[in-house]
């Protein structure tokens, strides 16, 4: 516990890459020590740096109705911990926010899952968090990935990232909320220990 509080309080002064962040650090994350689901989405956006509360946006909530989780368990279950690929508002681009900054993940996710050891299970959610954790193991594309979800378990769980801006891709590959969103409900609740939905 006390080694998890020191890595919270460092990664909350986290300074690392203050020069390219257009509103600053606020790094933003949930860690607990008794966490058994970990959630690595890319970066927040501006609305959750705006309040400091991760998936705090129309993504997080496609991102909980896909969990079949509520947005008070989502927050308060000492079993879930929130952890994104990059931990600050990385700015806006032409075609949406901008990627996590690429220094981030080497630098606290190796700190934050040591301090968290009873982590069973990681939604990897979009290109970038599944770029870091699951390396040359990913598939061709990001669909082709999140298609072949069985092969990454029962660690690793791939998804497509829940952004309103998504509903195309969602559309075009209609398996995912068909086959693959049961199974994820499924194994999360398995995970934390919750009785059948």
């Amino acid at each position: 516990m006390a080694m998890l509080q020191h890595i919270i309080a460092e990664a909350r002064a986290c300074r690392l890459c203050a020069a390219d962040l257009p509103l600053g650090p606020r790094p933003v994350f949930i860690a607990r020590p008794g966490a058994r689901l970990l959630i690595v989405g890319q970066a927040p956006g501006r609305r959750v740096h705006e309040t400091g509360i991760p998936w705090n946006d129309p993504s997080g909530d496609n991102l909980r109705t896909w969990l079949a989780i509520g947005r008070d368990a989502f927050y308060g279950d000492a079993r879930i911990a929130i952890i994104p690929a990059g931990l600050c508002y990385p700015g806006t681009g032409a075609g949406g926010d901008l990627p996590p900054r690429p220094e981030c993940a080497p630098r606290w996710h190796p700190q934050f899952r040591a301090a968290m050891p009873r982590v069973a299970l990681t939604l990897v959610i979009g290109q970038y968090a599944q770029a870091y954790y699951l390396g040359d193991r990913r598939k061709r594309t990001l669909a082709d990935t999140v298609h072949a979800w069985r092969d990454y378990g029962p660690r690793f769980f791939p998804l497509p990232h829940p952004s309103p801006r998504n509903r195309l891709w969602l559309k075009r590959n209609s398996w995912f909320e068909q086959e693959v969103v049961p199974a994820l409900r499924h194994r999360v609740r398995a995970v934390l220990g919750l009785t059948p939905a």
